[in-house]
Order: C-alpha cells, then structure tokens, then sequence
C-alpha cells in the first residue's frame, strides 16, 4: 500500500498554504471570472463558508470602508505592493456585495460594471464623443455640470441640492468639508 501524500509543513511544523496545484477552485484563465466564480463559491449554502453565507449588506459595510482606508494608506506609504494587495482586497468588497444582491434578485456584478462603464463614458464626452475639454479645471467644472443634472434627475422631493447625494456615511469632518466645497461651487 502507497504511502498517503505528505502534508506540506511550514517550519513550524503548521500546515503550510496551499499552492496553485492544491486548489479546487479552477482557473478558468479570466481571472474575473474566476473571482466571481470564487464568491458564488463562498456563499454557497451548504458547501460555502459559512461565516461568508452569513454576512449582510450591513455586516460587510464596516469592512468595505476599512478596506478603503487600508488602500489610502498603501498610497501615502507609496507601497505598490501593498496597495496591490489593498486593491484586490476593495474589490473583493464591492464582489461581495454584488454576490449578495444577485442572491436577493437585485443586480448582478456585470450589470455594475455595465453601469459603470455607462457612466464613465457619459461623464466624458471629450474622450468618447465631440465635445472639446483643453484643461483639467475646464474637465472639473464639466463634471460638476453633469453631477448637478444627475441629481436633479434623481430628485423625487422638490428641487435638487448642491449638497445631494453627500453619503451619510462620510466621517463628520469628511462630510463637512465635502458640503462646504459643494455649497461653495454652488455660489460660483
């Protein structure tokens, strides 16, 4: 009888991570695909993880924020390694909070990318249409031209504010700076 594979040890004597070859999770060579894959995965009930089975929207907001943070700070650092790994980490989030929604029947995680990409192209129309921008000041005050009319399109109660859509969420003095510099452009 075949001796059984030996576990691979680090030099503590603990087992040691897997490597490539280990995993059950294919590579499908997109590695896109591979991490949505992997969060459908995760939350599968049954054979998921069940810590990540269990998390909501609210329980995973902390670590969406804190992830956000962690890639600020690999950027004041200047640590391109660290940021990569931070970046992956955020993206891995906002993955997280779309699995959950398509769960719930809300939207799938291509079509926030889709709304992204719309978004992006629509805010510039001087890269992906015929409109003419020469500076970065002229780029800003386009940009705030096309927020305002976003939020007035979004406006259900009475007019739309300057000062809409500032998240709740920001820490009080992020939140207050971000309203003084909208109600100040507002006046301009």
């Amino acid at each position: 009888m075949a001796d059984p594979a030996p576990t691979k040890t680090t030099a503590g004597g603990s087992p040691a991570a897997s490597s490539a070859e280990d995993r059950s999770l294919p590579s499908s060579g997109d590695p896109w695909r591979d991490l949505v894959t992997l969060m459908a995965r995760l939350r599968t009930p049954g054979s998921g993880c069940p810590w990540d089975i269990e998390q909501t929207f609210e329980t995973i907001a902390p670590y969406t924020i804190e992830e956000a943070y962690e890639v600020a700070d690999a950027i004041q650092k200047k640590d391109m390694g660290e940021l990569k790994g931070e970046l992956g980490d955020l993206l891995f989030q906002s993955v997280f909070h779309a699995r959950m929604a398509e769960e719930a029947g809300h939207f799938t995680i291509d079509d926030v990318v889709r709304g992204l990409v719309d978004k992006m192209v629509d805010r510039h129309p001087h890269v992906f249409g015929d409109k003419v921008i020469h500076s970065a000041d002229a780029q800003t005050s386009a940009w705030e031209i096309m927020k305002s009319a976003e939020r007035a399109k979004k406006a259900k109660d009475g007019p739309a504010s300057a000062l809409d859509g500032v998240a709740l969420a920001l820490p009080a003095l992020m939140r207050a700076e971000k309203l003084t510099k909208r109600a100040g452009r507002a006046k301009a």
